[in-house]
C-alpha cells in the first residue's frame, strides 16, 4: 500500500506542476471551478496526510501554495482557492481525527480525485498567438521588419 500511495502522490504532484505551469491568470469559468475543486481536494489530502504524518507535515499545503503562485490569480480568486482548501481540510479533519486504515484509504481516494482534476487542467487547449516572422498578422508589427513602416507603435 505504501508504494501505491507514493506513486499516486508523486503523480498528482507532477500533474499539478506540469499541467498548471503552462497558463496563469486567463482561465475560463469552468477551468476556475476545476482549480477550486482541486484546492478542496488538496485541503482534504492535507488533512488526511497530517493525521498520520503529524502536524508538521506540509506536503499538500506546499503543493497548494505552488498552485496559488503558478496561477498568479487576483486576490478574489486566490481567496476562493484558499477557502476551498480550508473547507476540504476542515471536512476531512472532522471525519478522521486519528490515523486509521480508513483515513489512509480515503487519502488515496482523494489523491486519485486530485490527480484526475490536475490531468483535466493539464489537457486544456488554448489558442496560441503566433509571434514569429511567418505570422501573417505580425507584418508591420515588428519594428525591425522591412515590411513595416518602422514607426514606433
Amino acid at each position: 500500500m505504501t508504494s501505491l500511495r507514493t506513486i499516486l502522490i508523486a503523480g498528482v504532484g507532477a500533474a499539478l506542476i506540469g499541467g498548471l505551469a503552462a497558463v496563469a491568470q486567463d482561465r475560463e469559468p469552468a477551468e476556475r471551478q476545476l482549480l477550486v475543486d482541486l484546492a478542496y481536494a488538496l485541503g482534504e489530502a492535507h488533512a488526511l496526510r497530517q493525521v498520520c504524518q503529524g502536524p508538521t507535515d506540509q506536503y499538500w499545503r506546499e503543493r497548494m501554495m505552488m498552485v496559488s503562485q503558478t496561477e498568479a490569480a487576483d486576490a478574489e480568486f486566490d481567496g476562493r482557492m484558499s477557502s476551498a482548501f480550508n473547507r476540504g481540510y476542515a471536512a476531512r479533519s472532522a471525519q478522521h481525527p486519528t490515523c486509521s486504515i480508513e483515513s489512509r484509504r480515503d487519502e488515496l481516494a482523494v489523491v486519485r480525485k486530485g490527480e484526475g482534476l490536475a490531468r483535466r487542467l493539464a489537457t486544456v487547449e488554448r489558442p496560441v498567438k503566433r509571434m514569429g516572422p511567418d505570422d501573417p498578422d505580425a507584418i508591420g508589427e515588428n519594428p525591425d521588419s522591412a515590411e513595416g513602416d518602422g514607426a514606433p507603435r
